[in-house]
Parts: C-alpha cells; sequence; structure tokens
C-alpha cells in the first residue's frame, strides 16, 4: 500500500490554514510537562469510545492517569499534541516498547499516584476493571503482540477530527519508533468506538486476535 501523509507541523498548507481560521499556526508539536492538564481534560472528553467521560466514574482523573499522563512523564518524546487557537484539541502518547514502559509504569507511575487507587473491589464494573488494569501494567505483554512491541494512545476532540490530524499524529510516531527499530505497533480499540475502527481499518492496521481480546496492529512502516 502506498504511503499517504496526513497534515503536519512541517508540510501543511498555508491556504488551508487560512481556510480553517488556523493563522499559520504550528499545529502538531511535541507535548511539554505543561500540557498535563490539556491532555487529563481531552482524554476526560473522549474516554467514552470518543465522547465525554466527565461524571462517569468516582474520580475523573483516573482516566488519565492510566491512559494519558504516565507517557508524558515516562515516554516524553513520544508525546505529541494537536494545538489550535492556543488550545490543546488532540494528542498522540506512546511507547517504543511495551515491556519496558510497563516496568517504568510500576516502578515510577504508580508510586506517585499515592494510593489514589486502591486494589479494592469496586461496586461499578467498568470503574473496577479500570482499576485493575492500572494496577496491572504487564497486561498487554502477550505472545501475539511480541512483533509489535510499540504502542499508543490518541484521542481527538470534535474541532481537530476528519481534518487529518489523527493520520497526521499516527505518521509522525510510527516515522519516530520506525527510526529507532522498532518492527511494529499495537493498539486496543474499544469494539463499540466504530468510528476509531473504521479509521484504523481505513489506514490500514488489521485485527490481530490474543487472549486477552482483538487488538489493532500495523508494521512500523505503514504510515
Amino acid at each position: 500500500m502506498p504511503r499517504t501523509r496526513g497534515p503536519s507541523a512541517r508540510t501543511i498548507s498555508p491556504l488551508l490554514l487560512e481556510r480553517f481560521g488556523w493563522h499559520h499556526e504550528r499545529v502538531i508539536r511535541a507535548a511539554r510537562p505543561t500540557d498535563a492538564d490539556a491532555l487529563a481534560d481531552v482524554c476526560l472528553r473522549t474516554a467514552l469510545s470518543g465522547e465525554d467521560a466527565t461524571g462517569r466514574l468516582t474520580d475523573d482523573r483516573l482516566w488519565a492517569d492510566l491512559f494519558a499522563l504516565p507517557y508524558l512523564e515516562l515516554e516524553p518524546d513520544l508525546c505529541w499534541v494537536v494545538e489550535l487557537g492556543g488550545s490543546v484539541v488532540g494528542y498522540l502518547v506512546g511507547t517504543a516498547d511495551t515491556a519496558a514502559y510497563a516496568e517504568s509504569f510500576r516502578d515510577r507511575w504508580l508510586p506517585r499516584l499515592d494510593g489514589r487507587y486502591p486494589l479494592d473491589r469496586r461496586t461499578d464494573p467498568l470503574e473496577d476493571q479500570l482499576v485493575r488494569e492500572l494496577h496491572d501494567p504487564e497486561r498487554d505483554l502477550l505472545p501475539e503482540l511480541v512483533g509489535y512491541p510499540a504502542h499508543l494512545h490518541v484521542d481527538l476532540l470534535a474541532p481537530a477530527r476528519s481534518r487529518g490530524w489523527g493520520r497526521a499524529l499516527l505518521a509522525t510516531f510510527f516515522s519516530a519508533v520506525r527510526d529507532r527499530g522498532v518492527p511494529g505497533v499495537h493498539l486496543a480499540v474499544a469494539p463499540d468506538n466504530h468510528r476509531a475502527m473504521a479509521f484504523y481499518s481505513y489506514l490500514g492496521l488489521r485485527e490481530l486476535p490474543t487472549v486477552r481480546g482483538t487488538y489493532l496492529v500495523a508494521t512500523s512502516d505503514l504510515l
């Protein structure tokens, strides 16, 4: 399949920026530590298969403490944001080595949470599942995924969707891990997130069944 590139901070057309009122901003950039609250906000507002999860859990911060902020702390070189009009409206965070990331998560990230999410049985099945995933960073170390050691999370608010930024973020990540010699990438998508599944399928990622469910995978030269 020929590679197709979405817009990026370096290649986006000034005419396209003008059309959408983005005024020649650099809209994709490396994430910074000061973006933590913005990442947490985007994560929360997209956590339910792309929809707002505010108030769904006892503690809204759990979403970001599991799926966004540890990457900013542990893998800062593999985190990017989409910034429009001075506001962060999307991000991609990931790791080139899921096994090493899981070790760092357990040794460096979990202690920082200082018991905020104790491993107690919750009455809400979703919250119970998320807390258990938080305490099991090795959950994705599966034999089926050995050839796809990198993984990522990408979330976009409505103003950044259907404009090529998701593809651009993915292309940036794939290029970065490819330069590190990583052979493949995996990610998990909720089965009811039909929009995301269609998007990744269109890009060429394929489904891979595992003992923990179906993942999406691709070689690192896909984009």
